[in-house]
């Protein structure tokens, strides 16, 4: 009678040695793995568009969009999202092949640009280094620099100023009572006020800045209510009628813009003041010799 091990097929018999030989090897390596440290093979990257065999993946991706300034990604949202950003990133892949098949990445002139681009980068992060401490401005130091640029700002209180200007008491006193009674103040400024500047408005000066008009014009204004008329103001030109009015909110908009501006100017003036004692620092602690040639690049008359 034939054992059970004789009943398997000869050919059987060898597969199954085999295969319990890699069975064993396979447990032999993961044994040894297990000394080292066992680690899952590295799953693939999420590729999420293929062009002509390049693909963009998910990181890659993820990246390019939070390099994005905030404004640019704000931009974005409301154009169709990441899936508009991504079709960007397509139609730039496109560009960037047909680039390549002209040969415009071995131009010589790309690669000078491009050294150059690499360049400024370090120096960024060099002098980002330098310069640990943020530069800011202070509340006295804006106010200064604003004081300095006062005929670009609207001045306080910010009113809209109309004006007459009459040749006596008599006449500026009659016109403020017929005002008051309902009166036309921009009539009235057409026909009588001999403020040539203004008379042809209306009396209408526009938006209030400092020194627009006499000091004991301007030493009023603050203190008037829109809508009222002023009493008669002495001046060595003639008598004034003044009324206020509010401001357009797109002219108070555009007077904050301003201030910003102004703002930002501060800022980079500070910021370049800081880089420049960076480069003191680092000249003198430098050799430095200028070549015969550098007559060449003086704004100096020759000699002769």
């Amino acid at each position: 009678m034939l054992r059970p091990d004789r009943m398997t097929p000869p050919r059987t018999r060898q597969i199954s040695s085999w295969q319990t030989r890699l069975t064993s090897a396979a447990l032999g390596f993961c044994a040894l793995g297990s000394l080292a440290g066992c680690t899952e093979p590295p799953q693939e990257e999420p590729v999420i568009a293929m062009i002509n065999g390049r693909s963009i993946t998910q990181s890659e991706f993820d990246i390019r969009w939070e390099d994005l300034s905030q404004a640019t990604r704000a931009r974005y949202e409301k154009e169709g999202g990441k899936r508009r950003f991504l079709d960007e990133l397509i139609m730039r892949e496109l560009l960037m092949q047909e680039a390549r098949k002209q040969g415009l990445d071995q131009s010589d002139e790309i690669r000078e640009k491009t050294l150059r681009y690499r360049e400024q980068l370090i120096l960024d992060e060099l002098l980002k280094d330098r310069i640990k401490t943020k530069v800011e401005v202070s509340k006295e130091e804006l106010d200064a620099y604003l004081g300095k640029h006062a005929n670009q700002l609207l001045a306080n209180p910010k009113v809209q100023v109309s004006i007459m200007l009459l040749p006596n008491v008599y006449a500026a006193k009659d016109l403020k009572r017929q005002v008051e009674a309902g009166g036309n103040f921009t009539r009235f400024a057409l026909r009588y006020s001999i403020d040539e500047r203004s008379r042809a408005k209306g009396g209408d000066l526009g938006p209030y800045k400092k020194g627009l008009l006499e000091p004991e014009v301007d030493a009023l204004i603050p203190s008037l209510h829109p809508g009222v008329i002023s009493d008669p103001i002495k001046t060595a030109q003639g008598y004034y009628l003044v009324k206020v009015s509010p401001l357009e909110p797109e002219i108070l908009q555009a007077d904050q813009a301003t201030r910003e501006r102004l703002r930002q100017e501060l800022l980079a003036e500070k910021r370049r003041k800081r880089l420049d004692d960076v480069f003191a620092e680092l000249r003198t602690g430098a050799t430095i010799r200028l070549a015969d040639a550098a007559r060449y690049v003086t704004d100096e008359p020759p000699r002769p």
